[in-house]
Order: C-alpha cells, then structure tokens, then sequence
C-alpha cells in the first residue's frame, strides 16, 4: 500500500471520543488474548492500546479500544451488547472481567523518561515502597514495572516518565545507601539498546584479587605491599609513586613466578556469564588495569575480550628487576585508555560503560556514559553514577535492561 492509500489514523483517537478499557483477571491459560480479541472482533473496535502481565500464574490483560457505533457489528453491537458479550465469555473461562467508559487514549507521559534499574538482596516491600515515593518527590510517574531477574539478585525495572534523569539519580542515590539496595538511574532512549563498550578494571573487579599482592606472596612482602595498595585504593598516596614502591619490592623474583600468579587468578563470580553475554550481543569489551599485562594478556586471550592495557613489569635475564616498562597506566591513563578504546571501537563516550572499585578508577567512571561502582570503597561509591555491592558481576547486565532469562536463553541456543 502506497502512502496515498493509508486511510486516516484512527488508532490514536482524540479525547473526545469514545473508548471502553476492557479488563480481564484471573488463572492464566493459553488462548485468552485470542479469544477476548476475537469476541471484540465481531464489535468492529479499534485497538488503541494493550498490556498484559502474569504473575504467578494470574494474568492481568487490559486493552484500550474504540467503542462500538450502534451501525456497526455483528448484531445491532451497541456498547450494552459488547459488554454482555465480554463478561459471558470471560464466565465461561472462569475469569473477572471489569469494562471501563471513556473517551481518548492514556494521558500523554510526561517529558523526561528514565529507567531507573533496583537490585535487591532480598527486595523487600518497605525498601520497593521508599523508592516509589522517591520517584514521586521529584515528580516523576511510573509507567511501568517488571522483573529483570529473580536470582542470583532480586531485579526490577521502573519505566519512569516527567522528571529529568539527573534528578532522580540525585534523589535515588542516597536513598539507596540508606536501604542497602543498589538503584541506576540511566535515560531511556534508543541508545540504551545500542552497541555499547564495556571496560572494566581488573584487580577485584573482574578478578577477585590484587595481583601485586600475589606477587609479593611469592617474594615474602605481601603485608608490606597489602598496605600501600590499601592506602592507594582509598586515596590516600599517589598512584604512581606507590605503584614504582610495591614493584620495586619484587625485585630479583624469578621470572617462572608469572606463570604461577596467572594460575592463582580468581575471575570474580559472574564475570565469564557477563563477557560471554555482552559479546553475544555485538558489545566490545576489553580491561585497563593498574597491575601488569603478564596478567592482562592472559586475561584478554581467555576471555576473548577486545582491548586491554596495563603496567609492564620490567624482565632481564630471567628476573624481574623491580621496574615497570612504558607508560604508567594511574587514574587518568585508565580515561584516556577509555576516550582511546571508544574511537577504535567507533562508540561515542556516551554509550561506553565504565566499571572499576578503586580511587584510580574515578576518571574513568566519570568519563564514561553510565559509571558502576562494583564492591568499591566509599569515595567511589558516592563519585559514581550507580554502584553494585553484590559479590556477581554479571549483576551489571541488569543496569543494561538484559534479563536473567535472556542470558540463560543465549546460554542454551549457543551452548
């Protein structure tokens, strides 16, 4: 059918005329969406809107139509007969059915819409009923709610409409704290579902270990270096000039102990389901780490991930010298690794996501378009734009609107 030949619009109908919201409650079965369209065909109804959920096996199917012209239908179908019609059918299948009167479509959302993701563990009703009233202070309606995911974590997602996204995320996050659940605020949009970026950092974030200290376990310093790596994750010493006194304590270490470090490596649960997953979307992801490419590199190849960048430690003849090689990857290398992965991987700043745990890893959080704090230390919880404090990585799926049911569905397709 050619433009010409549209008829006009009559799907979206304006507020003066007549609509009927028909809904339908009861035990869930195959066939009842059919089968009310089908009684509600022979009344020659438009549809304007529909919405369905079930829960527990109870369905909620609600649908918007136009009311029926007396001229028109199967049987002198006024609005009278339709109603009787319904609420026979639905008798006959043992479900509730209630019809509305009214005129136009649903009041137009407000501007400003968000999604605003809350993780759980447990999710309980006084927190839900806290965040809910917190949408509201800011002005913000929801228009929707679903679940994301029932484990390892509780996940639910607000479609929120009529406030700004900064906003909520300004009100959310204390509240947050507070109740001892994780909430991302992020704005809804077509970018939401775009091919994104993912860097993450890697000592206890995709790994559950700091890799210096596994280092130094093997030269006999590891509470000397567990200390000032302490004091530099907290913010308390110059990256730089700590990272140059921690190797320089592994000097003389045979060069055999990088291989033993690459086997004592612990990936932090969930972080193979969450590479495996966002590659299997046509997402890039790669690591920038403070620790050392002897790690990284392994990392990278076992992981199939697309970037990584770290520190180098020095070998000659065998021995570490208790020296790193090249540039120093500190709090602002990571941003600029970020800026630079972004332009080979042809995603604006904007649809990157940045995770880290340490002071280092601020610049990159807050250059990134959506920053997660994982597990992190309280100054980068309150710098970020969302924070995660549940011990599985793949939580961060959820901040990205991807489902538990969709992972385990990719999971089983592609083996």
């Amino acid at each position: 059918m050619s433009a010409s030949q549209i008829p006009p619009a009559t799907a979206v109908p304006g507020d003066d005329v007549p609509t009927l919201l028909v809904k339908i409650f009861g035990k869930d079965r195959p066939g009842i969406t059919a089968g009310l369209f089908d009684t509600l065909a022979a009344y020659s109804v438009d549809v304007v809107d529909i919405e369905q959920v079930v829960t527990r096996g109870r369905i909620v199917l609600c649908a918007l139509v136009t009311a029926p012209s007396p001229a028109e239908g199967a049987s002198g179908s006024s609005e009278g007969d339709l109603r009787a019609t319904v609420h026979s059918w639905a008798e006959s299948l043992n479900l509730q059915a209630e019809i509305i009167s009214g005129r136009g479509d649903n009041r137009p959302r407000g501007t400003g819409r968000s999604h605003v993701t809350v993780l759980g563990h447990p999710l309980t009703a006084e927190s839900t009923a806290a965040i809910a009233a917190a949408i509201t202070s800011t002005g913000g309606n929801i228009d929707r709610i679903f679940r994301l995911a029932k484990y390892p974590v509780t996940a639910v997602e607000f479609a929120v409409s009529g406030a700004a996204t900064d906003a909520l995320r300004s009100v959310l996050a204390p509240e947050a704290a507070m109740l001892g659940v994780d909430i991302a605020v992020v704005a809804a949009g077509l970018q939401r579902r775009a091919q994104r970026l993912v860097v993450m950092d890697v000592d206890s974030t995709l790994i559950q270990d700091e890799v210096i200290e596994l280092f130094a376990a093997h030269a006999g310093c590891e509470a000397e270096v567990a200390e000032v790596t302490a004091a530099a994750m907290r913010g308390e010493l110059d990256f730089e000039q700590s990272l140059h006194a921690r190797v320089a304590l592994l000097g003389g270490l045979d060069a055999s102990v990088v291989e033993s470090v690459r086997k004592e490596v612990r990936l932090t649960p969930g972080a193979r389901t969450l590479v495996r997953t966002l590659k299997r979307l046509g997402y890039q992801v790669g690591v920038v780490s403070g620790g050392f490419t002897q790690v990284t590199d392994a990392l990278q190849e076992e992981l199939g991930l697309d970037f990584a960048s770290a520190n180098t430690l020095e070998i000659v003849d065998g021995k570490l010298t208790g020296r790193v090689t090249g540039d120093i990857v500190d709090r602002a290398g990571k941003a600029r690794l970020l800026r630079s992965f972004a332009q080979q991987a042809g995603v604006p700043l904007a649809q990157t996501v940045a995770i880290g745990d340490g002071a280092n890893d601020l610049d990159m959080l807050n250059t990134a378009g959506l920053g997660v704090a994982f597990n992190a230390k309280p100054v980068v919880r309150e710098a970020a734009h969302t924070a995660v404090n549940v011990p599985f990585l793949d939580t961060v799926l959820y901040l990205l609107g991807i489902t538990r049911e969709e992972v385990e569905a990719a999971d089983t397709h592609l083996g």
